[in-house]
């Protein structure tokens, strides 16, 4: 718990102690952890043990379970390939293989500016407007290989001199 200032060993104490009545309190406090700092490294994971009575190794089982969960940071823009049997058998993995290769990173990973995320997801019920690709939420239709290059450069030059 050395890395952790104390402005956020305070916050992480307040969620806990935010959820001390309920019956199983730990995905809620995750929850509110990672929409806090975005994601749930080892050193919380022990303060939330600590604080909760909770063992670090179910913590962590949680927290590697759940794919929106992190235990590193994300990027500014997750960009989310759907790769379910629709949008696969559409051209989702081409999709996924362009991202990655302007990016230079494989899904789960962050590029080093923390700009973007790529993530390789299941399914995200937009079966009918496969492939899919979400990006922060906001869903892009049937996208295609040839047009993921725009897709980064519209999202550079939105976000990109924000950081």
């Amino acid at each position: 718990m050395a890395h952790l200032s104390e402005a956020a060993i305070a916050k992480i104490t307040d969620i806990c102690d935010r959820y001390k009545g309920e019956r199983t309190p730990l995905m809620m406090i995750l929850s509110d952890i990672q929409k806090e700092y975005g994601y749930i490294p080892l050193e919380v994971q022990e303060l939330v043990s600590e604080k909760t009575g909770t063992s670090v190794a179910e913590i962590y089982g949680v927290v590697t379970f759940y794919s929106f969960f992190s235990l590193k940071p994300k990027g500014k823009y997750i960009i989310g390939c759907c790769l379910g049997t629709a949008c696969y058998v559409k051209g989702a993995q081409q999709v996924i293989d362009k991202f990655s290769e302007i990016l230079g990173i494989n899904p789960g990973e962050t590029t080093d500016d923390g700009l973007f995320t790529i993530d390789a997801l299941r399914c995200i019920g937009a079966c009918g407007i496969a492939p899919a690709v979400s990006i922060n939420g906001k869903v892009y239709p049937k996208v295609q290989v040839n047009a993921v290059p725009g897709i980064i450069e519209e999202l550079r030059a939105e976000g990109g001199d924000n950081l």
